[in-house]
């Protein structure tokens, strides 16, 4: 799959991404992941600091796929609402599910305290405001319900709005403590943290067979050498819907753009995340360097040349959508890309496991949180290696049943 085309911002960000040698050898461990992205660099981490011998594998660079892409708002909230999860769900599933999105953001926020620069991990508010006047009624909705759950949210009508930004809407939900993120720097800084609890890291690796014993799962790389494991997580990011295919999955394109650098973000209240009701929707946010990171325009195509040749007018699109809100802030592109998106018709993420070989384990972050699902799933997949079980397991299984 060809992720994503254009001009791209995060890898300038990184003076000194680790290099990583290709598997020349048959080996052994405790756990395999296959995949060195978000989902693989978290999942590696927590294994890893449980004490299990771990192998990470990439057909690429590490974190040469979807997470060079990653707009990394890093928020609990997601596509679907609380009160669209819980009217599928039921509103006990949703709020837990919420609730361990809000701490998957602390166990991020943790995770970077031993990282370089700390990963440029910033807790940042979000405003959430209404695209038209006719979506207040569900942002009420949903700000009762957030309240009642004790998250951390306030409902601000359109003087609140205008008198804190240049721009003026019917209504918004304004979330305390989201947060911000440079997603390279967090994935290169898990994998050396791996590698000092004695993780073994390999690029440009790539599987291509494998079978399954009683105990054990052996696989294949092209260049015919074997990897042993016990545990495997396959962990292989958008790409995974090609491998494991489901009706709950869906594949669009989406585009993004990064501004050079801006001087003055007087206007823009506290720098905070910034999204609204429409779906696809606008989002928004700053960056260390003092960019905006502007992101949307979501086409209906997971057709690479059809995606590609919308980049120039995404990004208009995109600026002028900034300078609609933003009038007074002067800024220019610098970085514009497309790329494919992978997210769910539910609204969940999801964790898959193999019939032949139970131990082995499908990270399926799909969404717009990808970061805050996979720092989640990996947590719930790593209990069930080391302690047998999850209480949140069922939550995100292939399979979910559905309220009616």
């Amino acid at each position: 799959m060809d992720l994503q085309s254009g001009t791209l911002y995060w890898p300038t960000t990184v003076g000194n991404a680790p290099e990583y040698p290709s598997l020349t050898k048959d080996i052994s461990c405790d756990a395999l992941i296959i995949g060195g992205g978000s989902s693989g660099a978290q999942s590696a981490y927590r294994l890893a600091k449980q004490g299990l011998r771990v192998v990470v594998v990439d057909k690429r660079t590490i974190g040469g796929g979807s997470s060079s892409t990653n707009t990394a708002l890093i928020q609990y909230a997601g596509d679907k609402s609380l009160a669209e999860l819980s009217a599928s769900f039921g509103e006990e599933t949703a709020v837990r599910h919420l609730k361990l999105c809000e701490q998957a953001i602390t166990d991020i926020e943790e995770a970077c305290a031993n990282i370089e620069d700390q990963a440029d991990f910033i807790r940042r508010d979000s405003l959430y405001y209404a695209s038209t006047a006719e979506d207040v009624p569900a942002l009420k909705k949903e700000y009762d319900l957030l309240s009642k759950h004790g998250f951390k949210v306030e409902y601000w009508d359109d003087n609140q709005i205008a008198g804190l930004y240049p721009f003026r809407k019917a209504g918004a939900i304004f979330y305390s403590n989201d947060a911000e993120m440079n997603p390279l720097k967090y994935i290169y800084g898990l994998f050396r943290q791996v590698e000092q609890l004695g993780g073994r890291i390999y690029c440009n690796t790539e599987i291509t067979g494998k079978t399954f014993e009683k105990d054990t799962a052996v696989f294949k790389t092209k260049n015919g050498h074997t990897i042993t494991a016990k545990y495997v997580i396959m962990a292989a990011g958008y790409e995974q819907a090609e491998i494991t295919p489901s009706d709950n999955t869906t594949i669009t394109s989406s585009y993004v753009v990064i501004t050079k650098p801006v001087s003055d973000f007087t206007s823009w209240y506290k720098r905070s995340l910034i999204w609204e009701t429409a779906r696809p929707y606008l989002y928004m946010r700053t960056t260390k360097d003092n960019r905006i990171i502007i992101g949307g325009m979501d086409q209906d195509t997971d057709q690479t040349l059809s995606r590609d040749a919308k980049i120039g007018q995404g990004r208009d699109k995109l600026m002028k959508a900034l300078h609609y809100l933003f009038p007074e802030i002067n800024a220019e592109p610098e970085f514009a890309q497309g790329a494919f998106f992978a997210g769910t018709v539910d609204g969940l993420p999801m964790i898959g496991r193999n019939e032949e070989y139970p131990n082995c384990f499908y990270i399926m972050a799909y969404g717009d949180n990808g970061t805050v699902y996979n720092m989640n799933l990996s947590k719930i997949v790593t209990d069930v290696i080391t302690k047998g079980n999850s209480p949140d397991l069922d939550l995100y299984l292939h399979t979910k049943p559905k309220v009616h």
